[in-house]
Parts: structure tokens; C-alpha cells; sequence
């Protein structure tokens, strides 16, 4: 963004699918919020395709004030999609991603970006309570363990982050990475920098129900693990030596008579050729999930479409 003076910019972006009813809202709390931290803003706001009136509302505020600019994409891709589009989009100093529902407090922004001012590259906004369904919060914490635990990344916050700052240094390395299935959070993390956090307390959803179905939770977490680490297909070749050993074992006990009859002999092999079997279906299905991934990144589709701006946002490209 082309400025006058020296006063940094924040940009703001908020991945919407059918938040209709609270961004009206939010941009109110967002107003307060900047106008008493003193700061140039702009507030970028991604439509996932609603199927509500969300792009209609952004249209709305954008031609009331200039510094929110609305990109509707033409299918609904996912929040991280959407989170990418924002950053490859915005033009402030730094971004804050937040969700749309109100659930990120507007007003921890202060302490956010007083980390950021004191030299933070990545201020990761840790939830000290996540209120809402049980179901929401087990994932959570088991997304977060495995990401910590599994695959190696022990600096994502334990109790998760969703809503994080990013200097304009992570921005632009950021879009120099072009895989289309990733965790944004996970990638972020990857990226280094210097990651501090702080604590908030999540708030309950404002209005309308998430749109974060099982289906996603069990892609971002398959995306995660395979951009990240090669440890399924390690697991692959360790039962593999497993079930050798096994079956060596179980030879040398048939060869001893230990079992004369031929009934458990008979079992003992069906047996042995269902797990055997089994197990050669599901290290194909792990190496599969590599090699769909790989695929769908050499076609070099673009990782979303858009199908419409608010006139704030016309400069923002159709596809990336």
C-alpha cells in the first residue's frame, strides 16, 4: 500500500461462509477497536461462497467505508483457502486473520500488535477456554497433541491458535509457497520467524451454526500430517518388519508341531492372510494419500477461484 507517511497499516482478514448476521457486528467492534489503538487498517474479507446474503452485507460496508474490500470465491473451498486468498491479497505492514463469528475478541488486537511492535514476527493467539460443542474441543486437542507429538511441531501453541498476526517479512514468504493442501496454521508454524503467543478467551459464537463438518476435520488433519511428515509411511515399513517377524515366528512354531492339528493350521494361515492383506490395503491407502497429493499439486490448477469484489477490491485478481 502506497503511503504518506510512516504509520504502519494492519490488515485484517476474515475467511465468511454465510456470516451474514455478524459481520455487521464485527465491524462495529472492529471500528472501536482501531480507532482507539490509533492505527491505519484495512479489513479484507473472503465470502467462501456463501449460500446466505454475506457478500451482499460486504458489498454493503465496503461502499461505506474504503478500507474493508470484499473477494467472493466462486466455489466454497474451506476456511484455509479462504485464509490464503486474504494473504495473498492484503497490503498492510502486517495481517491478523480472525474468524467472522465474533469468537476472536477484537480487542485483544492491542496486545497483539504490541508483540508485533516490539519486534514478534508471528504472534499466535493461544485460547485459554474454547466454548461450544465437546465434540469441537476434542479435536481440537487432538489435532493439536498430534501436530506437537507426531509430527514434530513443537512450537504451535498447545491449546491451538486460530487467530494469529503475521509480519509482511511471513507474508510474502508465505506466498512464495504454492501447495494447495496444507494447514495454513501448520505452514505458518513451518515457516519460522520469530513466533511468540499470547492468551484470550474465546467467545461463544455470535450467530448461525459453523460450517466446520467432519469432512474438513479429517482433510486438515490428512493434510497436515502429510505435508509435514513422513512418519504413516515409516509406520508402513515398521509393520511390514512387524508382520515378517510374525510370520517367521509362526513357522518355526508350525514346524515344531506345536499346533498338529490341521484345523488351527487352516485358521492359523486365513488368519495370517487377512491381516497380511489388510495391512498391504492400508499402507496402500497411506502412500496413496502422498501420491493423490503430489498429483493434485503437479496439475497445477489454481487453489481458488474468484468470482466477484466489492469496487474497494478490484485490483485483487480473479484466480490464484
Amino acid at each position: 500500500m502506497t503511503r504518506c507517511d510512516a504509520r504502519p497499516v494492519l490488515s485484517i482478514i476474515t475467511p465468511a461462509y454465510n456470516e451474514a448476521d455478524n459481520l455487521d457486528r464485527l465491524y462495529a467492534r472492529l471500528l472501536d477497536t482501531m480507532t482507539t489503538l490509533g492505527m491505519d487498517w484495512e479489513w479484507v474479507i473472503v465470502d467462501d461462497h456463501s449460500r446466505d446474503g454475506t457478500f451482499g452485507v460486504i458489498a454493503r460496508l465496503a461502499a461505506r467505508d474504503l478500507r474493508v474490500r470484499g473477494i467472493r470465491l466462486a466455489r466454497n473451498s474451506g476456511s484455509h483457502i479462504a485464509i490464503m486468498c486474504g494473504l495473498h491479497h492484503v497490503r498492510g505492514d502486517a495481517a491478523v486473520m480472525m474468524a467472522g463469528d465474533l469468537q476472536d475478541p477484537p480487542e485483544t488486537l492491542g496486545a497483539m500488535i504490541d508483540r508485533w511492535t516490539r519486534g514478534a514476527q508471528v504472534v499466535w493467539a493461544s485460547r485459554r477456554t474454547r466454548p461450544g460443542e465437546r465434540s469441537h474441543a476434542r479435536f481440537a486437542a487432538f489435532y493439536y497433541w498430534m501436530m506437537r507429538r507426531v509430527v514434530g511441531m513443537t512450537e504451535m501453541p498447545a491449546n491451538g491458535a486460530d487467530f494469529f498476526l503475521v509480519d509482511r517479512a511471513v507474508i510474502e514468504a508465505f506466498r512464495t509457497c504454492r501447495e494447495r493442501n496444507v494447514s495454513i496454521f501448520a505452514l505458518i508454524t513451518w515457516l519460522g520467524f520469530r513466533q511468540e503467543q499470547i492468551e484470550y478467551d474465546k467467545q461463544p459464537r455470535l450467530a448461525g451454526t459453523s460450517g466446520w463438518t467432519t469432512a474438513m476435520k479429517v482433510k486438515l488433519v490428512v493434510d497436515s500430517v502429510t505435508s509435514f511428515s513422513n512418519v504413516p509411511v515409516r509406520l508402513c515399513s515398521y509393520a511390514g518388519a512387524l508382520l515378517i517377524s510374525a510370520g517367521f515366528v509362526l513357522l518355526v512354531t508350525a514346524a515344531t508341531a506345536l499346533f498338529p492339528s490341521v484345523g488351527i493350521g487352516f485358521m492359523l494361515v486365513i488368519a495370517l492372510m487377512l491381516g497380511l492383506t489388510g495391512v498391504q490395503l492400508l499402507g496402500l491407502g497411506i502412500v496413496g494419500e502422498y501420491v493423490w497429493r503430489a498429483l493434485d499439486e503437479t496439475r497445477g490448477r489454481p487453489a481458488y477461484v474468484v468470482e466477484a469484489l466489492t469496487p474497494s477490491g478490484a485490483e485483487a485478481g480473479e484466480s490464484k
